[in-house]
């Protein structure tokens, strides 16, 4: 199936509130729409994961990063330009997003990834997309499409066709959390 075809499939699912397995910037991941609530039970009921963990959100670019967090700091800004690897962040003071999605403290974690599917999938969406690694919870992450467990496969309404026998990179994102004061920690490297 050409990309074109995948990005068409994958907006029917994500628009029904269903749920995909699809390559990003770092590992395969789960998503789906972040703002239904309903379609994000759906991904804690996949993974097997405790509700009270908030999840990753992929948005395009800083336009629309600033649809879903009430400030971005500069330093948030140099951090996205400076740092080449895959960066998530975590902003104080969401917004526009279901409760489900959110840490306990209202906080979101929010990555603009750099591949071309994101991309791609995020333009023709418009709206965030879940980004969780394709695993139960607790089980290793996959690396490949071919490691990720058949539980996980199963249970997604949707599986994009590309990228099957490729790596993105060996690893998740690199996490920093800003808080309300834009003072930085780094939670994962």
């Amino acid at each position: 199936m050409s990309v074109n075809n995948d990005i068409q499939e994958v907006l029917n699912v994500l628009r029904s509130g269903g749920t995909i397995l699809y390559p990003t910037d770092t590992i395969w991941g789960i998503g789906c729409n972040a703002t239904n609530p309903k379609a994000v039970e759906k991904i804690y009921r996949i993974k097997e994961r405790v509700f009270k963990q908030s999840l990753i959100i992929l948005v395009k670019d800083l336009d629309m990063l600033r649809n879903y967090v009430e400030s971005v700091p500069e330093i948030a800004i140099e951090l996205m330009m400076s740092v080449p690897e895959p960066l998530t962040i975590i902003y104080p003071n969401a917004r526009n997003l279901p409760r489900n999605v959110l840490a306990g403290d209202g906080s979101i974690a929010i990555r603009i990834p750099k591949h071309d599917f994101c991309q791609d999938l995020l333009d023709a969406f418009g709206k965030p997309v879940t980004s969780t690694s394709a695993n139960l919870s607790g089980a290793p992450n996959p690396y490949s499409f071919g490691s990720i467990a058949e539980p996980v496969k199963n249970s997604v309404d949707y599986i994009v066709s590309n990228k099957h026998q490729s790596f993105n990179r060996p690893k998740p994102s690199t996490i920093v959390k800003i808080n309300q004061h834009g003072e930085i920690s780094v939670l994962r490297t």
